[in-house]
């Protein structure tokens, strides 16, 4: 993972990097503590990306759409405030 001029570099793709959440702003998405979000990390429900520069995990918004509507949370990420 390469980090070039607001894009992230993952497996041979790039990213924009406002595709992505910091693990404090990705718990207060989905209403979940950080803890929450590791435990789900480790058994394979979510997926954390890492920052090359910091390790900082970092959540795909499309991930964590996907997550809302498998455990049946309505919530509209559109009207939602996103702190990054």
């Amino acid at each position: 993972m390469i980090l070039f001029f607001g894009l992230i570099k993952f497996e041979c793709m790039m990213y924009k990097i406002d595709e992505y959440l910091k693990i404090k702003a990705a718990s207060n998405l989905l209403g979940v503590s950080p803890g929450t979000l590791r435990n789900w990390e480790k058994q394979g429900k979510l997926k954390a990306f890492r920052n090359p520069h910091n390790r900082y995990r970092l959540y795909r918004l499309k991930d964590l759409r996907a997550l809302l509507l498998q455990i049946g949370n309505s919530a509209d990420l559109q009207s939602k405030t996103i702190k990054r």
